[in-house]
């Protein structure tokens, strides 16, 4: 500004125009920045519980679907079809093998429950992303194994590899979400026997 004069000169009037959007700029990242990295923990690898659980069932009801499954598994059993290797471990675990037919005595699977950690940590390659399943840790991820898809374009059908695809790009760049996943949904356009071994690739692309 010429203090003589009271007019503004061209670069004192550019810096003035362009000064509000740089402040709206910086406010902006700031915002981002506290979105993906604030304390509500959107963009955080997990976010850790400090309220207590809501616990639907009371204690009678479980122990009476515990003693169900338990009478389940002993009476009836589970068959494991052709798989040698895991019907001889469950063999020497102590388990009833006939044929592909496992029948666990009462109390077994509950023994070798306990020797499973309460708390485990699931390494990213990137160590920012790396999560912890379990305890107070909430893990929030996509919806498991869903055989049908739909879009805007071709509507409700059955899934495909390249959707599996598109589901796992879009859990990656979500910031409410902290996995990408399992089987998202069930490409059924890739055969049985290796469809695993692509889902588990393209997790890991």
């Amino acid at each position: 500004m010429d203090a003589g004069s009271g007019v503004q000169t061209l670069a004192e009037h550019e810096a003035a125009a362009t000064a509000p959007a740089r402040r709206e700029r910086r406010g902006r990242n700031a915002r981002v920045e506290a979105r993906t990295h604030g304390p509500q923990g959107i963009g955080r690898p997990y976010i850790v519980r400090n309220i207590p659980t809501y616990d639907i069932l009371g204690e009678e009801s479980l122990v009476r679907i515990e003693e169900t499954a338990e009478r389940i598994l002993a009476e009836i059993g589970i068959e494991f079809r052709g798989d040698p290797a895991a019907l001889d471990l469950w063999r020497n675990a102590g388990a009833q093998v006939t044929g592909e037919l496992v029948k666990f005595p009462r109390g077994m699977l509950r023994e070798i429950l306990k020797t499973a950690p309460a708390e485990f940590t699931q390494h990213a390659r990137n160590p920012a992303n790396t999560i912890r399943v379990g305890g107070r840790n909430v893990v929030f991820a996509p919806a498991y194994g869903s055989p049908f898809v739909m879009d805007l374009d071709n509507g409700r059908r059955y899934g495909t590899i390249e959707d599996f695809r598109n589901f796992i790009k879009l859990a990656q760049s979500s910031p409410w979400l902290h996995h990408s996943g399992g089987t998202i949904c069930e490409p059924v356009d890739v055969p049985v026997n290796k469809r695993h071994v692509d889902m588990v690739y393209a997790h890991l692309r």
